[in-house]
């Protein structure tokens, strides 16, 4: 099944008529309407529109590159190739006359004529839908709908808003059996509930406060034809219910009817929310979220295509002149370099309005970077925000379940479903830290003593100590025996200036234990040093777990804990 005008034809260069009649013969059989050209004729010469231009031969000579330029920029229409040259040099010979497709000599007809026909295809395609781009996201989008076309199934159309979702499905409408019946589109989220059940399915007279005669809804009005429900998303739940019954029994009653109606009508669904999303928070029904999502087609936004911006800028520019009988130069190429670098986040829809209006207010002169509006020049000035958030209208309180938007709702119960121990990780990323600096940094031996009642923490007790003398922390008396010996040079408890030696005192001698010290050395843990205050604190109460928890301002389950994770039950 092919979409060509009657008038359409494809054109054949006679650089070689060997590979020329080959290719006509091929394009023939399948359908197409055929015109060959010789070298220094124009293609607007002939009585049938150019659909195709194949350049069958001497892709290097004057006559092939005029053609090829006459295609490209006057005709606007693709154009294939035929060469002798190596892999190499038939590339380097399509970009300088910029061939969508190049074949090496000789072509496979059945490939040329399979390639030709998708080209075309898309084309015509795109003008039905009036969707324009050649990047892979649209390219994959246009294919879908000549796949989704001839069959009955739904469709759910995708894509943030302004990206051409109802041109989409107007398409798929065109093309499909269905294109002599109606094609009806409605926007769910401009209607409220009560009004928008009987839009969709009609109402019996004196149905409600009004209704002073029966009428027919759009599923009875679009009989045989497409149905396209935009902002799908925005539907109530009671709605939800009746649409997919509709779907499913091919049938559905009227407000206030008693007997079933039955239509054969085919649903096209848009949304630019993520319906996913909204089923996890319960306010898209499941299975009509799986009855919808039978054929999907996803619209990238314009920021992810940005390639396309010159094609759909040349595309409204023509149109937008011709609508308003204005003559227009174009765009220059600093003008344009801004369009492309801007983010669109009103897509397709906000750069056409911006084409339109300079077409109206620059006439007969070309529109340069100083023509551009202010917040597209420079975006970062429009405001604080870093991107545009989605603003999903609120619901007021008990209607459809929550005053919050689906999108904030959602976040806020998967973090509350991460149940992540915050504390713990804290502590052991301290404890890593601890470790590391103390080992990494080769401190001297730490002294710990003083009283208990007011364990210290360490950042606390690592300081400095006059005359290179180790740091000594005070954590009380201690019993004797209770820790490793002191290093040289540390005085007791009740010595003068804090810790510092009495005058004409000796020091410690080597490997003397004193009374009432925790000694830290280097090359010990965090860990190593809390058993050994544990066990100070133990041996100072005689073992009472509870009088030693309070001296370390721990609880007692803590303590029990600490003891048998450190071995220190004995």
């Amino acid at each position: 099944m092919t979409f060509l005008e009657p008038e359409g034809a494809v054109f054949i260069s006679t650089h070689d008529l060997r590979v020329a009649g080959r290719l006509r013969e091929a394009f023939k059989e399948a359908g197409y309407r055929v015109e060959l050209i010789t070298p220094g004729e124009s293609l607007a010469e002939g009585p049938f529109r150019p659909l195709l231009l194949i350049l069958s031969g001497d892709l290097k000579s004057e006559s092939a590159a005029a053609l090829a330029r006459q295609a490209r920029l006057e005709e606007r229409i693709p154009v294939f190739g035929v060469g002798r040259e190596g892999e190499d040099g038939l590339a380097k010979v399509a970009r300088a006359l910029d061939l969508q497709e190049v074949f090496p000599y000789p072509p496979d007809p059945a490939e040329v004529v399979l390639l030709g026909r998708r080209l075309v295809e898309r084309r015509r395609l795109q003008e039905i839908t009036g969707i324009v781009g050649e990047t892979e996201g649209i390219r994959e989008a246009l294919e879908r709908v000549l796949q989704y076309a001839p069959v009955h199934a739904t469709v759910l159309v995708t894509g943030e808003s302004g990206t051409g979702k109802e041109l989409i499905a107007r398409g798929i409408h065109a093309l499909s059996p269905r294109r002599h019946k109606a094609f009806l589109a409605v926007n769910v989220a401009a209607l409220s509930e009560t009004l928008l059940e009987s839009e969709l399915f009609g109402h019996e007279k004196g149905a409600f406060t009004g209704a002073i005669d029966s009428r027919r809804g759009l599923f009875e009005l679009a009989q045989g034809g497409t149905i396209f429900l935009d902002e799908i998303g925005e539907m109530p739940l009671a709605t939800q219910t009746k649409l997919l019954r509709v779907l499913e029994e091919r049938e559905f009653f009227r407000v206030g009817g008693e007997k079933p109606v039955r239509v054969d009508v085919r649903v096209i669904a848009a949304t630019n929310q993520e319906l996913r999303h909204l089923v996890e928070v319960g306010e898209f029904r499941r299975d009509l979220y799986y009855r919808l999502n039978v054929l999907r087609i996803h619209l990238p936004p314009l920021r992810e295509r940005r390639e396309d911006i010159p094609l759909l800028v040349e595309a409204f520019v023509r149109e937008a002149s011709a609508r308003h009988d204005r003559p227009f130069l174009g765009v220059s190429p600093e003008a344009m370099e801004i369009l492309v670098r801007y983010d669109w986040p009103g897509n397709v829809r906000e750069l056409r309005n911006l084409v339109e209006s300079m077409v109206v207010l620059a006439p007969g002169r070309r529109i340069e970077a100083r023509d551009i509006p202010p917040e597209i020049r420079n975006p970062h000035s429009r405001g604080l925000l870093p991107a545009p958030l989605s603003l999903a209208p609120l619901h007021p309180r008990g209607e459809r379940g929550s005053s919050f938007r689906p999108e904030l709702e959602f976040v806020f119960r998967t973090l509350m479903a991460l149940r992540m121990d915050v504390e713990e990780l804290r502590r052991e990323f301290q404890r890593f830290k601890d470790e590391y600096f103390l080992v990494e940094q080769e401190l001297p031996p730490l002294a710990v003593r003083g009283s208990l009642a007011s364990p210290p923490r360490l950042k606390e007790i690592v300081q400095e100590v006059p005359q290179g003398r180790p740091p000594v922390v005070e954590v009380g008396t201690l019993a004797q025996g209770a820790s490793e010996s002191l290093p040289p040079g540390v005085g007791s408890e009740g010595e003068k200036g804090g810790g510092e030696e009495a005058a004409g005192a000796p020091p410690a001698a080597p490997g003397v234990q004193e009374e009432g010290a925790v000694v830290y050395r280097p090359g010990m843990t965090m860990d190593q040093v809390e058993a050994e205050v544990i066990r100070a604190a133990l041996a100072e109460v005689k073992g009472n777990r509870r009088k030693a928890a309070e001296r370390l301002g721990i609880g007692e389950r803590t303590l029990y804990r600490k003891i048998k994770q450190y071995g220190l039950a004995d």
